[in-house]
């Protein structure tokens, strides 16, 4: 496409260009030791000065700009002389939201169709046009809605938005998000992750594909637009609010009760209101070309084929969570789960106390729970955890009490976990309660006060993901509101002296890392299960630039699996949970400055190899993800059936 040409904006991005090409003279030479994200401001605002249409030289104008002229018009751009350095510096300081790549990653988060739940908890959303838990307001739900919940589409969707905000793609997290994954048909899962698989390998070639999948939807009634989705769905959201329906009730009524085919695969569409449902068979054998849409079915060896292709794909998934409940949790599900390739379990603990958990309709014990935890570990799988505040029928003391308890007992310690308060949201069976006053939320300071402490005793092998959901204020009827909820809690604990251990806030992000200032540090701690190593590169000042998570089996843990449960012979030995190097994101097989280009990763694994052989251990798994298969071959690991394996 032929791009518009605007002589201001050009001229500004060539004034950029001019500064960026002599940096010892003119503005960055008075702007030494500014971070890029705050360079291009301070550029705007010299050259900028007097110009009365300055306020439209933003990242999202400017950027944009430059690439649509780069790969349009490759003559103009040859014109403007910008060598691979010069570029990438350019790219540098335009980039939009830097820090999502901050951890060495784009993350990509896509969500599941609206469907049944086995479970129906008094504080979780009822949203009918979103899976269970959450709600249409939140920004993912929001781009699925748009997507049709569409696993090839939001991806699609996700890469082109990335790619124009100048973040790298090479290395992809995929975050499946939905309520229980296990929870969902069989067939949908398989579809669904072939979907993501296929979206990433297709890359920027498929981008006319999903414009033509996306047309298919709308010409068959399918509606993406918040408006009419809202009208069509809106009498059975207020029978819910009523407490005339509960949730799985309204999902039928709104979708029918397929688990393939249009009508019902396709949950968030409500095309069963349009009067669409009553004809899907006659129209589905005129769209055969789309027959996958609505049918919804893979083969699991055509899956197997799109993750092959991933290996060496531009857009390689080199991180893969879903998210589930303790009781869906069984050696069955894990195994499927990483012949998907997932390799992180998030999973809704909430709570660990079982009166809490009744009161609450949580249909999960503290055994489930403790199972749970002793399975995915033993299978390898990182494990976060959801961890709620201020539940019903608990109190302030409690709730300090039992986080500290669930990051010191040896049958939980969570690798990553989401931390945050509840709150009461329209349509919940919470909300008798904070009418009739047995329920209530803690104060600010309360709430700040706790989270401090949960904070403080949160080991340093363990991240905060989250402290606050996603969740508009204004579907908050009562709760804190504060997004920025951990800034204050981090500046709290600041104010009164104390030290913070978890992982993510001694990330380095964005910093930058000199390999000579970091030295290796280890951490031994016990699990039911396993003696886990935790091995951090850190600075002086006790940032964190990559990580390892080794699991050495106990040859006990059969005591805390099910007795019907046959581990693979496999799990015997050593294994590599995670490893993870931060900095700014380095494109695969090009050389960077970033952290992950020290060979700190590499290091980590070899000196996991020692740990694991000086312990008698022959061999060691890595819980490798599609698309980092290829670097752990180039490190001696070899296939072996759900994992990649190296003899020690």
């Amino acid at each position: 496409m032929t791009p518009v040409y605007n002589d201001s904006m050009e001229e500004m991005l060539l004034l950029i260009i001019d500064e960026l090409r002599n940096p010892d003279v003119g503005i960055l030479a008075q702007y030494p030791d500014t971070p890029d994200d705050i360079l291009f401001s301070r550029l705007i605002d010299r050259l900028g000065k007097g110009r009365p249409d300055a306020q439209d030289y933003s990242k999202q104008v400017l950027l944009p700009y430059y690439q649509q002229v780069k790969a349009s018009d490759p003559q103009r751009w040859q014109s403007w002389n910008i060598d691979a350095q010069l570029e990438k510096r350019l790219l540098s300081i335009m980039k939009i939201k830097p820090r999502r790549t901050a951890s060495g990653v784009a993350t990509i988060t896509v969500i599941t169709k609206p469907w049944r739940c086995a479970s129906d908890c008094l504080y979780c959303p009822n949203d009918v046009r979103m899976p269970k838990s959450y709600l249409s307001d939140e920004p993912a739900c929001q781009r699925a809605e748009r997507n049709f919940f569409d696993p090839y589409l939001q991806v699609q969707a996700r890469l082109r938005v990335l790619g124009r905000m100048g973040h790298l793609t090479d290395k992809i997290e995929i975050i499946v998000l939905g309520g229980s994954w296990c929870d969902y048909p069989r067939e949908y899962q398989k579809w669904f992750i072939h979907e993501l698989y296929r979206a990433l390998n297709d890359g920027e070639a498929g981008w006319a594909e999903a414009q033509q999948r996306r047309q298919a939807y709308l010409d068959a009634g399918y509606a993406n637009e918040q408006a009419e989705i809202v009208q069509r769905t809106q009498h059975m959201q207020d029978k819910v609010n009523d407490g005339e329906l509960n949730y799985n009730q309204a999902i039928q009524k709104l979708y029918g009760d397929h688990e393939q085919g249009a009508a019902g695969a396709l949950r968030g569409d409500s095309l069963a209101l349009s009067g669409y449902q009553n004809n899907r068979d006659n129209w589905h054998e005129d769209c055969t070309e789309h027959s996958s849409l609505w049918l919804q079915r893979t083969a699991m060896d055509v899956l197997r084929q799109q993750q092959v292709k991933n290996e060496t794909a531009t857009h390689r998934m080199v991180g893969f969570t879903v998210e589930t409940r303790p009781d869906l949790v069984n050696a069955h599900t894990l195994k499927l789960l990483r012949e998907f390739g997932v390799t992180r379990l998030q999973i809704g603990i909430q709570s660990l106390d079982p009166q809490v958990l009744k009161l609450n309709r949580r249909t999960t014990t503290p055994q489930q729970i403790c199972t749970a935890f002793a399975l995915a570990r033993s299978f390898g799988f990182k494990i976060h955890a959801h961890f709620m505040q201020n539940l019903y029928g608990s109190t302030f003391a409690a709730d300090k009490n039992e986080y500290q308890h669930f990051m010191t007992d040896p049958a939980y310690l969570p690798d990553e976990v989401k931390l945050y308060p509840c709150s009461l949201v329209a349509g919940t069976g919470l909300c008798a309660h904070y009418a009739d006053g047995s329920w209530q939320p803690y104060s600010e300071q309360e709430l700040i006060e706790l989270l401090a402490a949960n904070t403080l005793n949160t080991p340093p092998f363990t991240r905060i993901s989250r402290m606050i959901r996603d969740i508009s204020s204004h579907d908050i009827i009562a709760g804190s509101k504060r997004t920025n909820l951990r800034q204050m809690v981090e500046q709290y604990i600041q104010n009164t002296d104390g030290a913070i251990g978890e992982i993510r806030h001694r990330e380095v992000a964005k910093s930058e890392v000199i390999h000579d200032d970091l030295h290796l540090d280890v951490i031994r701690y016990e699990t039911t299960v396993s003696t886990e190593y935790f091995l951090q590169w850190i600075t002086a000042g006790d940032k964190i630039a990559g990580f390892l998570r080794l699991s050495l089996p106990l040859m006990t843990r059969d005591a805390y699996l099910p007795d019907d449960v046959q581990l693979p012979d496999l799990l015997n030995h050593a294994m590599i949970r995670e490893v993870h190097v931060y900095g700014k994101v380095a494109a695969i097989d090009r050389v960077g400055e970033s952290a992950q280009h020290f060979g700190l990763g590499r290091q980590l694994i070899e000196e996991a190899c020692k740990i694991a052989r000086a312990a008698g251990y022959a061999q060691i798994n890595v819980i490798s993800s599609v698309g980092t298969r290829e670097y752990y071959r180039k490190l001696d690991f070899t296939d072996a059936d759900l994992y990649q394996s190296r003899t020690l």
